[in-house]
C-alpha cells in the first residue's frame, strides 16, 4: 500500500483495542485508507454506517474491525445460546465470502472469536456441524445460510453486527427478498450495530439502508469518481477474428506477471482458453459452472503465482482483492457500464498501478457510449498494428468445444453460452459431464475464436511470432 493512498489518520488514534492494534500491526498498516477514516470513528461510536467507495480501498478491513470492536465493548449475555452468531456478514458471492473470512482471521485473530463461513457449491454437511457446534460470527452467502436457518440449525435472536458487502451487486443477483428474509429475524436495528458497504450506493440501496438500519451515516468517497487514478486504461477497435491474436500478442508483449481477462460468456472463456494453452501461454477458466473446490482451488493457485493468467466471466469481477495484478484485459466489453469498473479494479488496488486494456469488437462495442458516460471520460484508443497480432498455433482437434457439447450440457449438464447470472441459491455446484469431447469442430460463428492454418514455427514464449497472416474464415456480424 503506497503513502499517498493512505488518510493521515493512524489506526492508534482510533481507540481500537490492543487485541485489534496488535493484529494490524502485523499486517504492516499504520494508517487508515479515506474509506477507514471516515466510517469507522461512526461505527466504533456505535452509529450505523452506509458507505461508499472505489473497490479495493480498504471497506472490509473497516466493517471488520468495526465489528470486532463492538463484539469486545458489548459481551454476549449469558442467555445466549452456542448455536446463535453474535455477527452476521452477507456477502453476494462465494468467492467473496470467502475473502471476507480470509481477512477476517487475519485481523480477528488475537480476539477469541470463532469464525464461520457458509456458501455454496461444496461442504454442506461440514458446514452444518461448523454452526452446530456454534460460531461467534458468521460470513456466508444468503442462501446457504437461508436453508440452514430454515432447518433450524442455527438462531438469529442474539446478532449484535449486521454487515452487508457489495449491497448493490445484491440486487444484481436477485437476493435481496433473502436479505430482507434475514434481517427481518435479527432483532431491531436499534439493538445491533449495522453496516452497509458498497461501490456503489444507488436509490434502492439507500432505500434498503433506511428500512433496515437505524438512522445510518452515509459515507461516500471520490463519489464522482468512478475509476482508480492508477490505472492506465487504453482501448482497442479490433474485428471479431483479430481479437485472439491481439490478446496472444499483447501478453507477450507485455510479458504481464499476473492478468485477468474477462470474457461475456462461458462458452467463450473455455475456447479462449483452449487457445491461450495451445499457443504456449498457462490460463484457466473461472465461471460460474466451475465445480466450488475448482474455483477456490484456481484463485489460490493465481493469488500465489502458479497460474499467471485467469480467465474469467463477471463472477470475478467484484469484491475479490487478488494482490498485484498487473493487466486486466476485457476480451468482450461488458454490457452493462458499471461492470467495467468492478472488472478493472481488480488491477491498481491499495494504490498499486495496473492497466486494463480493452477490445471494441463489432459485437459488443455498442456498450462503449454508456461505459464512457459511465466513467465521465473517453476511453484512450490505441491502434492495432500487425506486430501486435500474434501467428497463432491452432488446438489439437478436439480440444475446443462442439457443438455437440454445447447441446449436451443444455440437456443435462450446466448452462453454456449464456452470460453468468445467479446461481440457485444454497445449491451444490453442478459437475461436468464425463464424456470425451467430439473431434468434428462446430460450423464457423462471430462468437468463435479465429480457425487459422497451422504454423510449424513457433515463436518464443514471450516474443511474437513472424509469419504470414491467414485470415479467419469467420463470417461478418450481420
Amino acid at each position: 500500500m503506497t503513502a499517498h493512498h493512505l488518510s493521515d489518520t493512524p489506526f492508534s488514534s482510533l481507540g481500537l483495542a490492543d487485541e485489534l492494534l496488535s493484529a494490524i500491526r502485523d499486517t504492516g498498516f499504520e494508517f487508515c485508507t479515506p474509506i477507514q477514516a471516515e466510517a469507522l470513528p461512526h461505527a466504533l461510536a456505535g452509529r450505523d454506517v452506509a458507505g461508499q467507495a472505489q473497490t479495493g480501498t480498504g471497506k472490509t478491513a473497516a466493517f471488520l474491525l468495526a465489528a470486532f470492536s463492538h463484539l469486545l465493548k458489548h459481551p454476549a449475555p449469558v442467555t445466549r445460546k452456542p448455536t446463535s452468531p453474535r455477527a452476521v456478514m452477507l456477502a453476494p458471492t462465494r468467492e467473496l465470502a470467502v475473502q471476507i473470512h480470509k481477512d477476517a482471521e487475519t485481523l480477528g485473530k488475537n480476539t477469541g472469536f470463532t469464525l464461520g463461513l457458509v456458501f455454496g457449491g461444496t461442504g454442506y454437511d461440514s458446514q452444518r456441524r461448523m454452526l452446530e457446534a456454534g460460531v461467534d460470527i458468521l460470513i456466508g452467502t444468503p442462501g446457504r445460510i437461508i436453508d440452514y436457518y430454515k432447518q433450524h440449525v442455527f438462531g438469529l435472536e442474539a446478532v449484535q453486527v449486521m454487515v452487508l458487502d457489495e449491497a448493490d451487486r445484491m440486487f444484481d443477483l436477485g437476493f435481496i427478498r433473502d436479505i430482507r428474509f434475514l434481517l427481518r429475524r435479527m432483532p431491531d436495528p436499534t439493538q445491533r450495530l449495522n453496516m452497509l458497504f458498497s461501490a456503489t450506493l444507488a436509490y434502492r440501496v439507500t432505500e434498503l439502508a433506511y428500512e433496515h438500519m437505524n438512522n445510518p451515516q452515509f459515507v461516500q468517497i471520490e463519489p464522482d469518481k468512478r475509476t482508480a487514478d492508477k490505472v492506465e486504461q487504453v482501448l482497442y477497435h479490433t474485428a471479431m477474428e483479430e481479437k485472439i491474436p491481439l490478446l496472444i500478442g499483447l501478453l507477450r508483449h507485455m510479458d504481464p506477471t499476473r492478468s485477468m481477462v474477462f470474457i461475456n460468456t462461458k462458452d467463450m472463456g473455455e475456447r479462449l482458453a483452449v487457445w491461450v494453452r495451445a499457443n504456449g501461454l498457462n490460463a484457466a477458466v473461472l465461471s460460474g459452472d466451475v465445480p466450488q473446490t475448482q474455483r477456490l482451488r484456481l484463485l489460490q493457485d493465481f493469488t500465489e503465482g502458479r497460474l499467471p493468467i485467469l480467465i474469467a466471466t463477471d463472477v470475478a469481477a467484484r469484491g475479490l482483492h487478488v494482490p498485484e495484478v498487473s493487466h486486466v484485459f476485457n476480451f468482450d466489453l461488458p454490457q452493462n457500464a458499471e461492470d467495467y469498473v468492478h472488472r478493472i479494479g481488480r488491477t491498481a488496488r491499495a494504490g498499486a498501478s495496473g492497466d486494463a486494456v480493452s477490445f471494441a469488437c463489432e459485437k459488443y462495442v455498442f456498450g462503449l457510449p454508456d461505459i464512457e458516460t459511465y466513467i465521465g471520460h473517453k476511453i484512450p484508443t490505441a491502434a492495432v498494428t500487425p506486430e501486435l497480432l500474434a501467428t497463432l498455433i491452432e488446438p489439437a482437434p478436439g480440444d475446443l468445444p462442439t457443438r455437440e457439447d454445447r447441446r449436451g450440457r443444455e440437456r443435462g449438464g450446466p448452462r453454456r453460452g449464456r452470460p453468468d447470472g445467479p446461481r440457485p441459491r444454497g445449491g451444490e455446484g453442478r459437475s461436468r459431464s464425463a464424456e470425451p469431447r467430439k473431434a468434428q469442430s462446430p460450423p464457423p460463428s462471430a462468437e468463435e475464436p479465429p480457425r487459422l492454418r497451422r504454423v510449424e514455427s513457433v515463436s518464443p514464449a514471450h516474443k511474437p511470432a513472424v509469419g504470414r497472416r491467414v485470415r479467419p474464415e469467420i463470417p461478418a456480424v450481420g
